[in-house]
Protein backbone atom coordinates (compact mmCIF):
# COMPACT_ATOMS: atom_id res chain seq x y z
CA UNK A 1 0.00 0.00 0.00
CA UNK A 2 1.37 3.51 -0.97
CA UNK A 3 0.17 6.81 0.88
CA UNK A 4 -1.72 9.11 -1.65
CA UNK A 5 -2.62 12.77 -1.19
CA UNK A 6 -5.19 13.67 -3.55
CA UNK A 7 -6.22 17.30 -3.70
CA UNK A 8 -7.91 20.95 -5.02
CA UNK A 9 -6.84 24.37 -3.45
CA UNK A 10 -6.95 27.98 -3.89
CA UNK A 11 -3.64 28.11 -6.66
CA UNK A 12 -5.62 25.04 -8.79
CA UNK A 13 -9.07 26.29 -8.33
CA UNK A 14 -11.57 28.99 -8.03
CA UNK A 15 -13.50 29.25 -5.48
CA UNK A 16 -16.72 27.81 -7.59
CA UNK A 17 -14.81 24.77 -7.92
CA UNK A 18 -14.02 24.51 -4.20
CA UNK A 19 -17.28 24.69 -2.85
CA UNK A 20 -18.78 21.77 -4.90
CA UNK A 21 -15.66 19.58 -3.25
CA UNK A 22 -16.05 20.88 0.25
CA UNK A 23 -16.98 17.95 3.34
CA UNK A 24 -19.15 20.18 5.73
CA UNK A 25 -17.94 18.66 9.19
CA UNK A 26 -21.37 16.69 9.20
CA UNK A 27 -20.71 15.32 6.21
CA UNK A 28 -16.85 13.88 6.85
CA UNK A 29 -18.30 10.75 8.73
CA UNK A 30 -20.34 9.36 6.50
CA UNK A 31 -18.27 10.43 3.78
CA UNK A 32 -15.21 8.15 5.57
CA UNK A 33 -17.25 5.34 5.90
CA UNK A 34 -18.29 5.43 2.46
CA UNK A 35 -14.79 5.49 1.37
CA UNK A 36 -13.81 2.28 3.96
CA UNK A 37 -16.08 0.11 1.65
CA UNK A 38 -13.74 0.17 -1.56
CA UNK A 39 -11.20 -2.34 -2.05
CA UNK A 40 -8.53 -0.21 -3.08
CA UNK A 41 -8.35 1.96 -0.16
CA UNK A 42 -7.40 0.34 3.41
CA UNK A 43 -7.31 3.72 5.04
CA UNK A 44 -8.74 7.36 4.53
CA UNK A 45 -8.67 10.96 6.12
CA UNK A 46 -10.20 14.14 4.77
CA UNK A 47 -8.76 17.75 4.90
CA UNK A 48 -11.72 20.50 3.94
CA UNK A 49 -11.39 24.09 4.47
CA UNK A 50 -12.57 27.22 2.60
CA UNK A 51 -8.88 27.17 0.83
CA UNK A 52 -8.33 23.30 -0.33
CA UNK A 53 -9.96 19.88 -0.01
CA UNK A 54 -7.13 16.71 0.31
CA UNK A 55 -7.77 13.38 0.43
CA UNK A 56 -5.19 11.02 2.31
CA UNK A 57 -5.21 7.14 1.62
CA UNK A 58 -2.92 4.41 2.05
CA UNK A 59 -4.38 2.92 -1.15
CA UNK A 60 -2.86 1.00 -4.24
CA UNK A 61 -5.19 2.93 -7.36
CA UNK A 62 -4.61 6.60 -7.00
CA UNK A 63 -6.42 6.74 -10.48
CA UNK A 64 -9.64 5.95 -8.60
CA UNK A 65 -9.80 8.53 -5.96
CA UNK A 66 -10.43 11.34 -8.16
CA UNK A 67 -13.52 9.81 -9.61
CA UNK A 68 -14.68 8.39 -6.14
CA UNK A 69 -14.37 12.53 -4.75
CA UNK A 70 -16.56 13.30 -7.93
CA UNK A 71 -18.70 11.04 -7.44
CA UNK A 72 -18.91 11.62 -3.33
CA UNK A 73 -20.25 15.17 -4.21
CA UNK A 74 -22.13 14.71 -7.54
CA UNK A 75 -19.26 17.05 -9.26
CA UNK A 76 -18.00 16.70 -12.86
CA UNK A 77 -14.90 14.46 -12.96
CA UNK A 78 -13.37 16.46 -15.93
CA UNK A 79 -13.89 19.81 -14.19
CA UNK A 80 -12.04 18.18 -11.28
CA UNK A 81 -9.50 16.41 -13.77
CA UNK A 82 -8.42 19.99 -14.83
CA UNK A 83 -7.33 21.66 -11.34
CA UNK A 84 -6.25 18.64 -9.09
CA UNK A 85 -2.98 17.26 -7.88
CA UNK A 86 -1.99 14.00 -6.50
CA UNK A 87 0.87 13.10 -4.90
CA UNK A 88 2.24 9.31 -4.27
CA UNK A 89 4.88 7.76 -1.93
CA UNK A 90 7.57 10.69 -0.37
CA UNK A 91 5.70 12.92 -2.61
CA UNK A 92 2.49 12.66 -0.47
CA UNK A 93 4.84 12.97 2.63
CA UNK A 94 6.58 15.97 0.94
CA UNK A 95 3.29 17.81 0.43
CA UNK A 96 0.98 16.75 3.82
CA UNK A 97 3.74 18.38 5.92
CA UNK A 98 4.24 21.51 3.48
CA UNK A 99 0.60 21.63 4.05
CA UNK A 100 0.59 21.46 8.13
CA UNK A 101 3.40 23.54 7.89
CA UNK A 102 1.80 26.32 6.14
CA UNK A 103 3.77 26.41 3.21
CA UNK A 104 1.23 25.85 0.82
CA UNK A 105 -1.41 28.33 2.20
CA UNK A 106 -2.48 31.31 0.76
CA UNK A 107 -0.95 33.43 3.62
CA UNK A 108 2.96 31.78 3.54
CA UNK A 109 3.23 30.60 6.96
CA UNK A 110 -0.73 30.92 8.76
CA UNK A 111 -0.63 28.72 11.65
CA UNK A 112 -4.54 27.60 11.46
CA UNK A 113 -3.97 24.96 9.36
CA UNK A 114 -2.01 22.84 11.46
CA UNK A 115 -5.04 22.50 13.85
CA UNK A 116 -7.08 22.08 10.72
CA UNK A 117 -5.18 19.26 10.03
CA UNK A 118 -4.86 17.58 13.67
CA UNK A 119 -8.68 17.98 13.30
CA UNK A 120 -9.01 15.91 10.28
CA UNK A 121 -6.99 13.59 11.80
CA UNK A 122 -9.34 13.32 14.99
CA UNK A 123 -12.33 13.05 12.55
CA UNK A 124 -10.71 9.91 10.89
CA UNK A 125 -9.95 8.29 13.84
CA UNK A 126 -13.16 8.79 15.42
CA UNK A 127 -14.64 7.42 12.25
CA UNK A 128 -12.24 4.54 12.64
CA UNK A 129 -10.65 5.28 9.02
CA UNK A 130 -7.24 5.26 9.91
CA UNK A 131 -5.34 2.24 10.32
CA UNK A 132 -1.01 1.99 11.11
CA UNK A 133 -0.09 3.45 8.13
CA UNK A 134 -1.77 6.73 8.11
CA UNK A 135 -1.34 7.03 11.90
CA UNK A 136 1.98 7.07 11.68
CA UNK A 137 2.02 9.49 8.66
CA UNK A 138 -0.05 11.82 10.53
CA UNK A 139 2.36 11.82 13.75
CA UNK A 140 5.59 12.71 11.24
CA UNK A 141 3.60 14.95 9.88
CA UNK A 142 2.99 16.85 12.96
CA UNK A 143 6.39 16.39 14.23
CA UNK A 144 7.78 18.11 11.65
CA UNK A 145 5.31 20.56 11.68
CA UNK A 146 5.68 21.45 15.61
CA UNK A 147 9.82 21.78 14.51
CA UNK A 148 9.11 24.10 11.69
CA UNK A 149 7.33 26.62 14.24
CA UNK A 150 9.76 26.19 16.87
CA UNK A 151 12.91 26.66 14.87
CA UNK A 152 11.70 29.19 12.07
CA UNK A 153 10.08 32.51 12.54
CA UNK A 154 7.74 31.65 9.83
CA UNK A 155 4.35 33.00 11.23
CA UNK A 156 6.05 35.61 13.65
CA UNK A 157 6.06 38.68 11.18
CA UNK A 158 2.30 39.98 10.46
CA UNK A 159 1.44 39.56 6.75
CA UNK A 160 -2.04 40.69 6.56
CA UNK A 161 -3.41 43.92 6.94
CA UNK A 162 -5.43 43.60 9.51
CA UNK A 163 -2.77 42.13 11.78
CA UNK A 164 -0.39 44.06 10.36
CA UNK A 165 -2.99 47.16 11.63
CA UNK A 166 -3.19 45.49 14.87
CA UNK A 167 0.68 45.08 15.27
CA UNK A 168 1.38 48.56 14.64
CA UNK A 169 -0.99 49.20 17.01
CA UNK A 170 1.07 47.34 19.77
CA UNK A 171 4.57 49.24 19.17
CA UNK A 172 2.36 52.62 20.09
CA UNK A 173 0.12 51.30 22.98
CA UNK A 174 2.39 48.81 24.57
CA UNK A 175 -0.50 47.37 27.01
CA UNK A 176 -3.71 47.34 24.62
CA UNK A 177 -6.02 46.14 27.86
CA UNK A 178 -5.64 49.58 29.00
CA UNK A 179 -7.41 51.37 25.22
CA UNK A 180 -10.34 51.72 23.34
CA UNK A 181 -10.68 50.98 19.77
CA UNK A 182 -12.66 52.36 17.07
CA UNK A 183 -13.70 50.58 14.00
CA UNK A 184 -15.54 52.10 11.46
CA UNK A 185 -17.19 49.68 9.01
CA UNK A 186 -18.18 46.32 9.35
CA UNK A 187 -16.85 44.14 6.59
CA UNK A 188 -14.47 40.75 6.22
CA UNK A 189 -11.20 43.22 7.08
CA UNK A 190 -12.68 45.27 9.89
CA UNK A 191 -13.71 42.07 11.47
CA UNK A 192 -10.33 40.32 11.50
CA UNK A 193 -9.14 43.31 12.79
CA UNK A 194 -12.19 43.04 15.89
CA UNK A 195 -10.88 39.47 16.51
CA UNK A 196 -6.79 40.30 16.35
CA UNK A 197 -7.76 43.01 18.91
CA UNK A 198 -10.00 40.74 20.98
CA UNK A 199 -7.24 38.39 21.07
CA UNK A 200 -4.63 41.08 22.52
CA UNK A 201 -7.41 41.57 24.91
CA UNK A 202 -8.56 45.13 23.87
CA UNK A 203 -10.43 46.67 26.83
CA UNK A 204 -13.18 48.33 25.01
CA UNK A 205 -14.17 47.83 21.29
CA UNK A 206 -16.64 50.03 19.31
CA UNK A 207 -18.08 49.12 15.77
CA UNK A 208 -19.31 52.23 14.02
CA UNK A 209 -21.38 51.45 10.40
CA UNK A 210 -23.53 52.85 7.93
CA UNK A 211 -26.41 50.05 8.81
CA UNK A 212 -26.53 49.60 12.60
CA UNK A 213 -27.75 45.87 11.72
CA UNK A 214 -24.39 44.65 10.63
CA UNK A 215 -22.51 46.61 13.10
CA UNK A 216 -24.58 45.06 15.80
CA UNK A 217 -24.17 41.37 14.22
CA UNK A 218 -20.61 41.89 14.86
CA UNK A 219 -20.97 43.73 17.89
CA UNK A 220 -22.77 40.80 19.58
CA UNK A 221 -20.13 38.12 18.11
CA UNK A 222 -16.80 40.37 19.93
CA UNK A 223 -18.49 41.80 22.99
CA UNK A 224 -18.60 45.07 21.62
CA UNK A 225 -20.69 48.37 20.93
CA UNK A 226 -22.38 49.11 17.93
CA UNK A 227 -23.07 52.75 16.93
CA UNK A 228 -24.21 54.69 13.16
CA UNK A 229 -21.82 56.23 12.00
CA UNK A 230 -23.55 59.94 12.68
CA UNK A 231 -22.67 59.15 16.08
CA UNK A 232 -18.45 58.92 15.29
CA UNK A 233 -18.38 62.29 16.45
CA UNK A 234 -19.76 61.50 20.19
CA UNK A 235 -17.40 58.24 20.52
CA UNK A 236 -14.30 59.73 18.53
CA UNK A 237 -12.39 61.46 21.99
CA UNK A 238 -12.84 58.07 23.73
CA UNK A 239 -10.82 56.47 21.32
CA UNK A 240 -7.33 55.30 21.70
CA UNK A 241 -7.06 53.06 18.13
CA UNK A 242 -9.03 54.05 15.27
CA UNK A 243 -8.91 51.87 11.98
CA UNK A 244 -11.36 52.11 9.24
CA UNK A 245 -12.15 50.09 5.96
CA UNK A 246 -15.45 51.37 4.24
CA UNK A 247 -16.28 51.47 0.24
CA UNK A 248 -16.93 55.33 0.98
CA UNK A 249 -16.10 57.09 -2.21
CA UNK A 250 -15.50 60.45 0.52
CA UNK A 251 -13.31 60.67 3.67
CA UNK A 252 -15.79 59.60 6.96
CA UNK A 253 -13.24 61.37 9.66
CA UNK A 254 -12.26 65.06 8.59
CA UNK A 255 -8.56 67.48 11.06
CA UNK A 256 -11.52 69.50 12.28
CA UNK A 257 -13.03 66.79 13.98
CA UNK A 258 -9.84 64.81 14.56
CA UNK A 259 -8.88 68.55 16.70
CA UNK A 260 -12.15 69.12 18.33
CA UNK A 261 -11.63 64.66 19.75
CA UNK A 262 -7.50 65.50 20.69
CA UNK A 263 -8.65 68.87 22.38
CA UNK A 264 -11.37 66.54 24.59
CA UNK A 265 -8.85 63.59 25.35
CA UNK A 266 -5.91 66.59 26.53
CA UNK A 267 -4.05 65.76 23.34
CA UNK A 268 -3.26 62.25 24.54
CA UNK A 269 -1.87 60.48 21.63
CA UNK A 270 -4.20 58.90 18.71
CA UNK A 271 -3.37 55.70 16.73
CA UNK A 272 -5.41 55.70 13.43
CA UNK A 273 -4.67 53.45 10.02
CA UNK A 274 -6.79 54.25 7.15
CA UNK A 275 -7.02 50.73 5.19
CA UNK A 276 -9.93 51.88 2.44
CA UNK A 277 -9.15 53.42 -0.72
CA UNK A 278 -10.56 55.72 -1.56
CA UNK A 279 -9.17 56.92 1.93
CA UNK A 280 -11.69 57.26 4.77
CA UNK A 281 -9.11 59.66 7.45
CA UNK A 282 -7.91 63.05 5.21
CA UNK A 283 -4.50 62.88 4.52
CA UNK A 284 -4.33 66.10 6.73
CA UNK A 285 -5.59 64.25 9.93
CA UNK A 286 -1.92 63.06 9.35
CA UNK A 287 -0.36 66.50 10.50
CA UNK A 288 -1.70 66.61 14.21
CA UNK A 289 0.97 66.96 16.60
CA UNK A 290 -0.39 63.66 18.65
CA UNK A 291 -1.65 61.83 15.96
CA UNK A 292 -0.07 58.58 14.42
CA UNK A 293 -1.84 57.95 10.99
CA UNK A 294 -0.84 55.41 8.49
CA UNK A 295 -2.37 54.47 5.29
CA UNK A 296 -2.53 51.29 3.40
CA UNK A 297 0.64 51.83 1.51
CA UNK A 298 2.54 52.36 4.83
CA UNK A 299 1.08 48.68 6.53
CA UNK A 300 2.17 47.30 2.46
CA UNK A 301 5.78 47.86 3.18
CA UNK A 302 5.45 46.50 6.52
CA UNK A 303 3.85 43.48 5.14
CA UNK A 304 6.62 43.30 1.98
CA UNK A 305 9.02 43.02 4.52
CA UNK A 306 7.51 40.59 6.75
CA UNK A 307 6.60 38.22 3.63
CA UNK A 308 10.55 38.10 2.89
CA UNK A 309 11.23 37.15 6.44
CA UNK A 310 8.87 34.68 5.94
CA UNK A 311 10.51 33.39 2.83
CA UNK A 312 13.89 33.13 4.24
CA UNK A 313 12.20 31.31 7.20
CA UNK A 314 10.51 29.06 4.42
CA UNK A 315 13.60 27.92 3.11
CA UNK A 316 15.00 26.82 6.75
CA UNK A 317 11.45 25.08 6.58
CA UNK A 318 11.66 23.10 3.41
CA UNK A 319 15.15 21.82 4.47
CA UNK A 320 13.58 20.48 7.80
CA UNK A 321 10.32 19.05 5.64
CA UNK A 322 13.23 17.26 3.17
CA UNK A 323 14.92 16.02 6.30
CA UNK A 324 11.52 14.53 7.57
CA UNK A 325 10.65 13.10 4.36
CA UNK A 326 14.12 11.02 4.26
CA UNK A 327 13.11 10.03 7.77
CA UNK A 328 9.65 8.34 6.75
CA UNK A 329 11.58 6.92 3.30
CA UNK A 330 14.40 5.40 5.84
CA UNK A 331 11.60 3.86 8.46
CA UNK A 332 9.46 2.59 5.64
CA UNK A 333 12.06 0.82 3.93
CA UNK A 334 13.41 -0.39 7.79
CA UNK A 335 9.63 -1.06 8.06
CA UNK A 336 9.69 -3.45 4.83
CA UNK A 337 12.93 -5.26 6.68
CA UNK A 338 11.00 -6.00 9.59
CA UNK A 339 7.83 -7.60 7.64
CA UNK A 340 10.66 -10.38 5.68
CA UNK A 341 12.55 -10.60 9.27
CA UNK A 342 8.85 -11.43 10.96
CA UNK A 343 7.65 -13.73 8.13
CA UNK A 344 11.12 -15.56 8.08
CA UNK A 345 11.53 -16.28 11.83
CA UNK A 346 7.83 -17.51 11.61
CA UNK A 347 8.71 -20.34 8.63
CA UNK A 348 12.33 -20.84 10.59
CA UNK A 349 10.12 -21.40 13.79
CA UNK A 350 7.53 -23.69 12.47
CA UNK A 351 10.47 -25.70 11.06
CA UNK A 352 11.76 -25.74 14.79
CA UNK A 353 8.89 -27.33 16.40
CA UNK A 354 8.00 -29.83 13.47
CA UNK A 355 11.80 -31.24 14.01
CA UNK A 356 11.07 -31.06 17.79
CA UNK A 357 8.04 -32.76 17.54
CA UNK A 358 9.54 -35.75 15.48
CA UNK A 359 12.45 -35.69 17.96
CA UNK A 360 10.45 -35.95 21.48
CA UNK A 361 8.35 -39.02 19.26
CA UNK A 362 11.96 -41.08 18.84
CA UNK A 363 12.64 -40.31 22.11
CA UNK A 364 9.15 -41.22 23.54
CA UNK A 365 9.67 -44.18 21.10
CA UNK A 366 13.09 -45.79 23.06
CA UNK A 367 14.98 -43.93 20.52
CA UNK A 368 19.17 -42.95 21.15
CA UNK A 369 19.24 -39.81 22.26
CA UNK A 370 22.64 -39.44 20.04
CA UNK A 371 20.99 -40.42 17.27
CA UNK A 372 17.94 -38.47 17.65
CA UNK A 373 19.97 -35.29 18.24
CA UNK A 374 22.37 -36.08 15.41
CA UNK A 375 19.29 -36.30 13.59
CA UNK A 376 17.51 -33.30 14.82
CA UNK A 377 20.32 -31.19 13.92
CA UNK A 378 20.77 -32.87 10.12
CA UNK A 379 16.91 -32.11 9.23
CA UNK A 380 17.09 -28.87 10.80
CA UNK A 381 20.35 -27.27 8.43
CA UNK A 382 19.01 -29.11 5.41
CA UNK A 383 15.44 -27.63 5.96
CA UNK A 384 16.88 -24.16 6.72
CA UNK A 385 18.98 -24.42 3.80
CA UNK A 386 16.83 -25.95 1.20
CA UNK A 387 15.35 -22.93 -0.64
CA UNK A 388 18.40 -20.67 -0.12
CA UNK A 389 20.80 -23.50 -1.72
CA UNK A 390 18.17 -24.26 -4.24
CA UNK A 391 17.59 -20.55 -4.99
CA UNK A 392 21.44 -19.89 -5.91
CA UNK A 393 21.45 -22.88 -8.18
CA UNK A 394 19.40 -21.45 -10.48
CA UNK A 395 20.89 -18.30 -10.00
CA UNK A 396 24.17 -20.05 -10.88
CA UNK A 397 23.07 -21.65 -13.98
CA UNK A 398 21.13 -18.21 -15.01
CA UNK A 399 24.30 -16.36 -14.67
CA UNK A 400 23.10 -13.82 -11.96
CA UNK A 401 25.94 -13.22 -10.39
CA UNK A 402 24.51 -10.36 -8.12
CA UNK A 403 22.41 -12.66 -6.35
CA UNK A 404 25.24 -14.95 -5.50
CA UNK A 405 27.11 -12.23 -4.26
CA UNK A 406 24.22 -10.97 -1.91
CA UNK A 407 24.06 -14.74 -0.78
CA UNK A 408 27.79 -14.59 0.24
CA UNK A 409 26.63 -11.09 2.31
CA UNK A 410 23.54 -12.48 3.98
CA UNK A 411 25.08 -15.60 5.43
CA UNK A 412 28.70 -13.86 5.27
CA UNK A 413 31.02 -15.89 3.03
CA UNK A 414 33.97 -14.58 1.60
CA UNK A 415 35.14 -14.90 -1.02
CA UNK A 416 37.69 -17.44 -0.54
CA UNK A 417 34.64 -19.79 0.76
Amino acid sequence: MTLIALGINHNTASVDVREKVAFSPAELGSALQNARRLEWVTEIAILSTCNRTEVYCEGDAAADLLQWLADQKQADRAELQACHYLHCGNDAARHMMSVASGLDSLVLGEPQILGQMKSCYAVAREAGSLGSGLHDAFQRIFAVAKKVRSETAIGENPVSVAYAAVSLAQQIFSDLKQDTALLIGAGETIELVARHLKNQGIKRLIVANRTLEKAHHLAEELDAQAILLADIPQYLPAADIVISSTASQLPLLGKGAVEAALKARKHKPMFMVDIAVPRDIESQVGDLADVFLYTVDDLKEVIDENKKSREQAAEIAREIIEQGVNRYEHDLRAQSAVDVIKSFRQKTDNLREEELRKSLKALQAGGSPEEVLNSLARNLTNKFLHQPTSELKRASVEGKKQLMQDFKILFGLSDDE
